[in-house]
Formats: structure tokens, C-alpha cells, sequence
């Protein structure tokens, strides 16, 4: 199929004719080419692009006379009559404008300039994407102000603004030509993997704060737009070729390519068509990180080592209770030890031997991207348009959530049908994925030891081992219980596959092939969602004031076959809905502008939300160049997918959403170790559900403090003890309040902001441990005796008969974020320019009163953002560099919590153009401190990029 896509592009290779046309040249004042100017016929569709040499041919089917327009950012337009086919135009534009007066869609759902915006907004067009220092257009949106990226791996990385964000993050909406890209089992972006080819970039509008008032519930955080070039505008064929190197202390030096095509065309005014591919392949940066996941300075020599990117160790158990299990079932006799030794094994936990993360993972990137699309003017205007786009992206990445998972040959598409014109659109789309050969790294680890040995035979056979060691006086480990531990480790793993052997790799291939989590490790998933939505701006109609209607219906239909939401007997399917409206009015000479906008939505499972905004912008000064703005606004979110369908064995918990009808859809049979404890059961097995995780639980935090002090002093460590008490996840909430200043000043672009934002109901994960038996309750009384139903959960709890849960539920605690950016940009000399910004950001809450909750905040208190460059430094050459730095931080998430430390980043390009060829070559390199550095826990460090490109353009 994807060769057929590949060969269905390449047809508009032969669909380029020839037109009657005019040609020209676009300069500025110092004869410089102006390249990117648009040049448009007034009245009609037609239209072209400058090159690299500010040259265009303009092909219009328009008869003569007719008027042009020539414009582009930075400059003043010109218009200019046509009267000759022949006629030869030389325009030269006068330099005039600012970053504030480029035009905006997404902060009001209608067009206006950055500097009138009633929000903070941050903007990537052409031009930028043309001098980004960062290998990608995508690398380069870490550059805005407000961006935080999350890197995953070289192909996965993801947009954090104003915080509590993840790998997944789930409160940020991400938009390219309108559809949603997040994957629809999992709700989170995907980066640029299914999104758009740098050379197709027509511009970026981010809006870092809480958008739910327009754009929906996920819009909570911020909502980000990447939208395309019109074949209508952007005509021909336009290529690039990237070629680098990556280097990283763990993987070496390892090349890269990137490489693309965009095919477009008119063939009249009322049809256009066009095609994109992309390509890139390349070597991921390794994950090696061999700290413990939970105890600071423990290493491999310990017992219970659990390294962050080791995986197969999370199999873990009490060595003591093995002990007992087999003198037990007669085990222990059989390998002819003395009862009494077994008294000798230590009550703590051993994990089995792990495989690190660079042995289940051959750490190969790669990302394709095939975009088509028809575009058809029944007027041939652009008054009425309808488009057909089909997409499709694919390629190899890790992505870390609750775990690190190898998306193998992961594949998405996507198709829109959209109507739009001068004042509305109506669009549907379907987006669906297949997880191809992808699989769970830590699954791998744990199912390859499996395969070779049972966790029964490998704690026995270590457990036998260590008494003996220990307590044989002619052992060389008598009394020596560290050495013990070693010499138990080493005969336990006797016959380990290692990685390299065939014998490793036939079990590494039979696991990552099965679904089955008790053998296997492969994530298969064919997860759906059908999306369509609506807007009409009746300015045309209602002249008092600007006044906007829209809406929009998402259905999913979550299909994983069981492997991670507890949809085993079918998929499952649940939908949401939404409508708004939007008015906007002018007053005081059109100096103060007052927008007022409210949002109704309503998922299944979850009574329906009303979001209203209200905003005020002045234009202050005589010729209106300070802006003032203020907003607020609420906004809400609902439980994602995750939230509320999961039920997904991560190995040492499961994860279990709270939807009321997926409770007893998850359930495991587990054994039951002890007499007493089958005793307490009233069997050898004990069949768990979702309703024991949220209603016969101890939270997760006081199992651990009673496990410190029970051994010492039971009845003070069952005070600690608490029983779960959550309800199931319902909606978070958000009220947004933002202020801001926008001017431009002698030759400086200012742009200040602040906001304080306040949460309700905030969403997160409880961690919670379920005895097999018993009834939990606050501090239970170890001396009530064993009929006890809360002294039978002590029981449980320190004889390993119990399950791990993580939940999903809210927080009764008021949580409050707050920041502040400043921007300046401004023209230094001649034509050298310079940019910095500043991004101050902190949360609060009182960890007190929810001892358990994490807030995921995962973001730097400070951030420091700075540019350099001239594109005109002398002719045909130009330069860029861009330097950004943060504090350091804590970062929590369901895999692993842990400081990242303060990073500095230094990406620097130099191009020139060659008009001869009509291309630009560029040169540039990424991180040229050479420093790595962390951006997500638990994923490699980033090291150095050093590319070349060459773009040709049409």
C-alpha cells in the first residue's frame, strides 16, 4: 500500500502545463531579492511566489487589463496594472512592517493582526522556518516563546506550554490544515510524525494558554495550528535533500537523512492539486540511564535493583516467602537443605536479572510522510473552495509513558473532506492507526527471561542458592549475606540468554510477535475516531458586530483488542460533542476592542461543561502602538480515553480507568501464596477486578511506610496504613486569567504577558495498593486477631498477596499556576537582528492535604531564549543562531519521577542561495556546546545534530 501511495504522488510530476503568463522580479530598496512575496491578481485565484532570486512567473487565465498585488512580510504591498502579456514587472518593495502585523487566524477564529491578537500568540512562517537553526522546522518551535519540548526519542518529541505535561500530552491541541493528530487510542500528539513537510509550511500559529472556549475540551493548555500551502498559491515542484550526523557518547557518530518533495499545480481557476513526500531515517539517541527507579545511589549489586532503562528487573518478590513456599511444596527438601536454612533468607525483595533498553531495541528512527489533496472552486474564487486530503505518516520511535515502547512500522492516516469560504467551513475527517510490530520494552525484558526460565525456578534456585551460602560454614559467603546475594544471582542466572545469540534473538522475536502480556509483549491496536465540525462568521450578514456560530462531534472507537483498554470482547465507543458561539465589537474609534465567547460540550460519560471567555484589547498612544490586553476565561477537560477505558498490565501494576462499565471488564487471576493467606482467601487464586483497586485499596504511599517499620514495630506501622478513598475521574477545571502588553518602539517589538491560572478537580494518578483478602481500613489493629478482616489485610500485605493499581481520579486540592514572559526583538544594525525571551513559570499546592498527589508540572522555573542573525549579510548569504537555556527541574511521570538538571543549547545555520539553480544550500548544526542533556527522564540524552540541506524551489 505504501508503495502504491508513493507512485500515486508521483503523478503530478506529468500534470504541469503551460499557461499565458507574466514574469517579474521582486527587490527591496538595497536591490536585495525579496524571496517568499506574493504576488496575487485582485479579483481572481491566481497566483505565485517569488524565488531565491525574488523572480515569479505568474500564469492567469484573467483576461486583460487586470490589477496585481505584490506583498510580504516585512514590507509594504504595492499594487500594479497589468495591461500586456509581455509586460515585464520589476517591483521594489520599502521595508515597513513588523512581526505585529503579521495576520493570525486561530486566537479569535477570524483574521486579524498578532499586534489586535486578545491572547498570547506565538507565530512561525516561511521565512522563519527558512532561517531556524534547529535540523527541522518542528526542532525549531522550541525556539517561541513559551515552548517547552519533551524529547522521546529523535522522531517523537512533544509540546509542552505552561506545564503538567508529559511525553503525552494530553492538555494540548494539536491542529495541522484543521484535523486533529493526536492518536486516537492514546489522545496525545504525535509530534510531527503524521503532521506536515517543512517545505509545505505556509505557517504556525501556537496559543500557549487555555483555549477550551473555542476549540474544545483538549484544548486546555495551549492549541497549536500547522497549516499548508495552497496549490492555488504555491505552485511547482519544490525538493530537499538533508544529509547529517548525529553524535551521542552512548550511540557513537551515526548518520541521518531527510529528504523531500512537494509537487503542485492550477491547472485552472477552479481546480489545483497537490502531493508531498517526505523521508527520514536515522539512528535514535540511546536510552541508558541506569539509576534505580526509586531509591537514590542504589546500584546493580543491590538486591532489588530496578535501573530506569533496565526492564525485566520489575519482576520482584519476597525471597523469605519464597522460602517458605517451597519447604511448603516439598521444593526445598528436594534440593537438600535443612529447613532451618530457609529461616536464614532475608524478609526483603530480589528482582530478577533485567536486560538494558539498548538490548531490545535496535534504536532505528525513521518517520515517512505521504500527504495528497484535491482543491476544487466551483466559482473559481476563493468565495467557495471544497478539498479533499488524504494523509498518511509511518516510521520507528520510542515513546515513554507509563513505560518505554518501541513504535515499530506504527502507522496513521487520515482523511478530510472540507467545504469552506469568505465566512465559513464544515469539514469532517477519520483518523485511524495500526500499531504495526510495535511492542513494550519492559514486557520484552520480562517475557524473554521467561521464556528461558520461570520466575518459580529463578527465585528458587536463588533462594536455595543464598542459604546455602550463607549459612554453610564451609561456604566461602557463610555469614556473608552480600557476597551470598551475588554468588545467589550468578548460579540463578546460569543459562541467561544474552543478547547477540541466536538463542536470545528466536525468544526476543517469539515475544515482541505475541499480545498476550503473560508471554508476549506486542501492542496492537486499530483505534479509530470520526470527527466533523463547523463555523459561520456572520459579519456579512450582522454589522453591529462580528458574531460567530460553530460546533463539533467526535466519535471514538477504541480498539486494542484487549492489549491496553479493556476492550478484549469488541471495541468500545463513546462520543462528545460541542458548541459555541463568538462575538466581537469595536468601540472608541476602534481603539478598544471587546471579545465575549461561550462554549458548551458534553462527553458520555460525564454531564455537560459551559466555557466563557471574555476579553478586552485597547490601542493606546496616537498612532495605536501599545496594545493592552486582558482575558478570562474558563475551561475544562475531559478524562481522556486512558482515564477512563485503560486496563493495562505495566508488569509491576496495572492501570485501570475508572468509566463505571470498565471496572469489572479488567480482571486477573492471581495466586495466592501461604496457607494462612489461601486460608483468608478461601482459595489458592484470587480473581482481581478494577472495583478491588478502587474500593479495597491502601494508598500506595502508607503501604510503603508500614513496610519500613512493620518488621520492628507492627502495630506502629498499621497506624500509618490508609485506606483508599477516590471517586471515579470526572472533568478538571480552569480558571484563566491573562494580562498583556504588546508594542513596537523604535525599531523593537515588545511582548509582555502574564497569567494565573487556578485548577479544580485537577486530574491525576493515585498509586494504590489491593490485598487479595481482607477489608482495608485506617490504621488497622494488628493484636484484633486473625479474624480480623483489616488484620488479614496486614497479612496480605507482608506476604505479597496483593496487586499494584495505579488510578485515575482527581485531587480535592486547589492547584494554582502562574508565569510571565517578556519578548523583545529589534534590528541592531543594518540588517542584523537580535531577539530575547524570558519565561518565568511556578505551581503551587499543598502537598499536605493529598500526601499521594503528584502534580506533573514538569516544567523549568526559568527560561532564557535568544537569537542572532542576518539573512541579508551580504548577497545571496545569510546566518542565524539561537541560544536557549533552562533551570533545572523536576519531572514526574507514571514511569519515574526525578530531577533533570539545568541544560544550555546553542543551534547555529548558515545559508546561501544559489539563483543560478533556484535552491539554497544550507549548513547547520544543533547543540554546538556538545553538552547532552535531558529533556525527559527516563529517555536518552540529546546529543549534537550537524546537517546540510539543499532546497530547490520552483
Amino acid at each position: 500500500m505504501r508503495a502504491y501511495l508513493f507512485i500515486l504522488s508521483l503523478f503530478f510530476c506529468n500534470a504541469l502545463c503551460a499557461q499565458n503568463s507574466i514574469q517579474g522580479v521582486v527587490t527591496e530598496s538595497s536591490g536585495q531579492p525579496v524571496v517568499g512575496a506574493n504576488i496575487k491578481v485582485i479579483g481572481d485565484s491566481s497566483g505565485a511566489v517569488t524565488d531565491s532570486d525574488g523572480k515569479f512567473i505568474l500564469n492567469t487565465s484573467k483576461q486583460l487589463p487586470y490589477e496585481i498585488e505584490i506583498s510580504s512580510l516585512g514590507f509594504g504591498s504595492k499594487r500594479m496594472a497589468i495591461t500586456s502579456k509581455k509586460q515585464v514587472i520589476n517591483v521594489v518593495l520599502k521595508e515597513e512592517q513588523n512581526v505585529l502585523d503579521e495576520i493570525v487566524v486561530s486566537a479569535s477564529r477570524t483574521p486579524e493582526r498578532v499586534f489586535e491578537s486578545p491572547v498570547t500568540i506565538e507565530r512561525m512562517g516561511i521565512a522563519d522556518v527558512k532561517k531556524t537553526a534547529s535540523p527541522t522546522f518542528y526542532d525549531g518551535l522550541e525556539n517561541l516563546k513559551e515552548v517547552q519540548m519533551n524529547t522521546s526519542s529523535l522522531t517523537f518529541k512533544s509540546i509542552n506550554t505552561r506545564g503538567f505535561a508529559t511525553v503525552a500530552n494530553s492538555r494540548f491541541l494539536q491542529l495541522v490544515d484543521g484535523m486533529d493528530n493526536s492518536s486516537p487510542l492514546l489522545n496525545f500528539v504525535l509530534g510531527n510524525m503524521v503532521g506536515i513537510s517543512e517545505i509545505d509550511v505556509q505557517n504556525v500559529e501556537l496559543l500557549p494558554g487555555a483555549s477550551s472556549a473555542l476549540y474544545g475540551a483538549n484544548a486546555f493548555n495551549g492549541i497549536m495550528f500547522m497549516n499548508s500551502k495552497s496549490p492555488f498559491t504555491y505552485q511547482g515542484i519544490t525538493a530537499y535533500a538533508k544529509y547529517g550526523q548525529t553524535s551521542q557518547k552512548a550511540a557513537g557518530t551515526n548518520d541521518f537523512i531527510d529528504y523531500g518533495i512537494r509537487m503542485a499545480h492550477t491547472f485552472d481557476k477552479h481546480f489545483a492539486a497537490k502531493a508531498n513526500f517526505t523521508y527520514m531515517r536515522g539512528t535514535d539517541w540511546y536510552a541508558t540511564n541506569y539509576n534505580d527507579k526509586t531509591v537514590g545511589g542504589r546500584d546493580r549489586t543491590n538486591p532489588n535493583y530496578d535501573g530506569i532503562n533496565v526492564y525485566g528487573d520489575e519482576v520482584t518478590t519476597n525471597i523469605y516467602n519464597v522460602g517458605q513456599a517451597m519447604i511448603a511444596n516439598g521444593k526445598w527438601a528436594a534440593v537438600g537443605l535443612p529447613a532451618g536454612f530457609a529461616l536464614l533468607l532475608p524478609k526483603e525483595n530480589v528482582s530478577r536479572t533485567g536486560y538494558n533498553e539498548t538490548d531490545l531495541t535496535d534504536n532505528k528512527a525513521s518517520n515517512t510522510k505521504i500527504d495528497l489533496s484535491l482543491h476544487f472552486r466551483p466559482f473559481g474564487n476563493e468565495n467557495f473552495e471544497i478539498i479533499w486530503l488524504s494523509k498518511f505518516g509511518f516510521g520507528n520511535a520510542v515513546y515513554q509513558g507509563a513505560n518505554r515502547y518501541y513504535l515499530n512500522n506504527f502507522f496513521m492516516q487520515q482523511h478530510k473532506l472540507e467545504f469552506k469560504g469568505k465566512n465559513f467551513y464544515l469539514r469532517g475527517y477519520t483518523a485511524s492507526e495500526d500499531g504495526g510490530q510495535s511492542y513494550d520494552m519492559l514486557f520484552t525484558g520480562i517475557n524473554v527471561n521467561r521464556a528461558w526460565k520461570s520466575d518459580d525456578v529463578w527465585f528458587g534456585t536463588y533462594a536455595a542458592t543464598y542459604a546455602g551460602a550463607v549459612g554453610n560454614p564451609v561456604s566461602p559467603f557463610y555469614n556473608n549475606p552480600v557476597g551470598a546475594h551475588a554468588y545467589a544471582r550468578s548460579q540463578a542466572d546460569v543459562g541467561r540468554l544474552m543478547p547477540g545469540t541466536a538463542a536470545f534473538k528466536s525468544a526476543f522475536n517469539g515475544v515482541i510477535a505475541e499480545p498476550n502480556v503473560l508471554t508476549g509483549s506486542r501492542l496492537v491496536d486499530n483505534s479509530k475516531i470520526y470527527h466533523s465540525d463547523a463555523n459561520y462568521n456572520f459579519k456579512d450578514l450582522i454589522k453591529f458586530a462580528e458574531i460567530q456560530v460553530g460546533g463539533s462531534y467526535r466519535e471514538y472507537q477504541l480498539n486494542s483488542h484487549g492489549r491496553i483498554y479493556t476492550d478484549a470482547n469488541g471495541p468500545i465507543h463513546y462520543n462528545e460533542y460541542g458548541a459555541y458561539t463568538q462575538l466581537m465589537k469595536k468601540f472608541m474609534d476602534d481603539r478598544l476592542k471587546f471579545t465575549g465567547s461561550i462554549r458548551y460540550d458534553k462527553s458520555k460519560n460525564f454531564e455537560g461543561s459551559y466555557s466563557p471567555r471574555l476579553s478586552l484589547v485597547y490601542a493606546g498612544g496616537e498612532n495605536k502602538k501599545h496594545n493592552f490586553r486582558a482575558s478570562f476565561q474558563t475551561g475544562f477537560r475531559n478524562p481522556t480515553t486512558q482515564d477512563q477505558y485503560i486496563g493495562f498490565n505495566v508488569g509491576n501494576a496495572v492501570l485501570i480507568g475508572s468509566a463505571p462499565d470498565n471496572l469489572l471488564r479488567y480482571s486477573e487471576t492471581l495466586p495466592v501464596s501461604t496457607a494462612a493467606g489461601q486460608f483468608f482467601n478461601g482459595g489458592a487464586t484470587k480473581v482481581m477486578t478494577g472495583e478491588n483497586a478502587y474500593g479495597n485499596s491502601y494508598t500506595a504511599t502508607t503501604v510503603q511506610a508500614f513496610a519500613a517499620l512493620a518488621s520492628t514495630n507492627p502495630v506502629a506501622a498499621s497506624a500509618l496504613l490508609r485506606r483508599t478513598n477516590v471517586g471515579y475521574v470526572k472533568p478538571e477545571q480552569v480558571k484563566a486569567f491573562e494580562l498583556g502588553y504588546r508594542s513596537y518602539v523604535n525599531k523593537t517589538t515588545i511582548d509582555i504577558s502574564a497569567y494565573y491560572n487556578i485548577y479544580n478537580d485537577f486530574i491525576g494518578n493515585l498509586n494504590v495498593v489491593a490485598p487479595y483478602y481482607g477489608t482495608a481500613q485506617d490504621s488497622p489493629n494488628p493484636l484484633a486477631g486473625p479474624t480480623d478482616p483489616g488484620v488479614q489485610t496486614l497479612h496480605a500485605l507482608q506476604n505479597g498477596n496483593f496487586r499494584a493499581y495505579q488510578l485515575y481520579t482527581n485531587t480535592d486540592v486547589g492547584i494554582k499556576s502562574f508565569g510571565f514572559g517578556l519578548g523583545l526583538t529589534r534590528k541592531v544594525y543594518k540588517d542584523f537582528e537580535v531577539g530575547v525571551n524570558y519565561n518565568y513559570a511556578e505551581f503551587s499546592f499543598d502537598q499536605a492535604k493529598d500526601p499521594s498527589f503528584e502534580g506533573g508540572f514538569n516544567t523549568p522555573k526559568h527560561r532564557v531564549k535568544a537569537s542572532f542573525g542576518n539573512e541579508k549579510l551580504f548577497k545571496n548569504f545569510g546566518f542565524n543562531v539561537s541560544g536557549r537555556w533552562n533551570s533545572e527541574y523536576l519531572w514526574q511521570s507514571t514511569m519515574v519521577d526525578g530531577m533533570i538538571n539545568s541544560a544550555t543549547v546553542v543551534d547555529a545555520q548558515i545559508n546561501y542561495s544559489l539563483p543560478v539553480l533556484k535552491s539554497t544550500l544550507k549548513i547547520g548544526a544543533s547543540n554546538i556546546g556538545g553538552k547532552e542533556y535531558m529533556q525527559v527522564l527516563g529517555a536518552g540524552l540529546i546529543g549534537q545534530q550537524y546537517f546540510v540541506s539543499w532546497t530547490v524551489n520552483p
